[in-house]
């Protein structure tokens, strides 16, 4: 009799690669997922970028938030902040966005994976308005995980 020789692989050898391959799609698809998440957020922060550089500006010229509201311009002209977006206008991720004494907040759709998460920038101004630091709160924070 001639031993014929083993080709392929063995049912155990196929299990154990099947195995791994699900363990790993089982970490990798809610990872996956969470990267979605932030990536579609992080459209909502850009576009408050230029929001914040004209409350700036405004407080700055004013010496103080009061007044940076969302369509405020500076008499002067030398600064002006954009219209507050309204329900049902936004643009990409964003549902809302609005300015009140230079707080600004902006709230994201609810499709997408985004729940309508909330992120709110409010600034603090040093003595003659020399410097500016933004703090981050919003319901974005307290998501699990957070997503800004």
């Amino acid at each position: 009799m001639q031993k014929r020789k083993q080709a392929g692989f063995t049912l155990i050898e196929l299990m154990i690669v099947v195995a791994i391959i699900g363990i790993l799609a089982a970490v990798a698809v809610p990872q996956y997922q969470q990267f979605q998440r932030k990536a579609k957020f992080s459209d909502l922060i850009s576009q408050t970028g230029g929001y914040k550089s004209a409350v700036e500006l405004c407080i700055q010229n004013n010496n103080g938030a009061t007044g940076c509201d969302g369509g405020a311009k500076g008499a002067d002209g030398s600064w002006s902040i954009p219209a507050d977006i309204a329900a049902g206008s936004g643009v990409g991720s964003v549902a809302t966005l609005a300015v009140k004494n230079g707080i600004i907040t902006a709230t994201a759709i609810a499709t997408g994976g985004l729940g309508g998460e909330t992120y709110i920038l409010t600034p603090t101004a040093t003595a003659g308005a020399a410097s500016i630091t933004w703090e981050k709160t919003g319901s974005c924070k307290t998501a699990s995980p957070p997503i800004c």
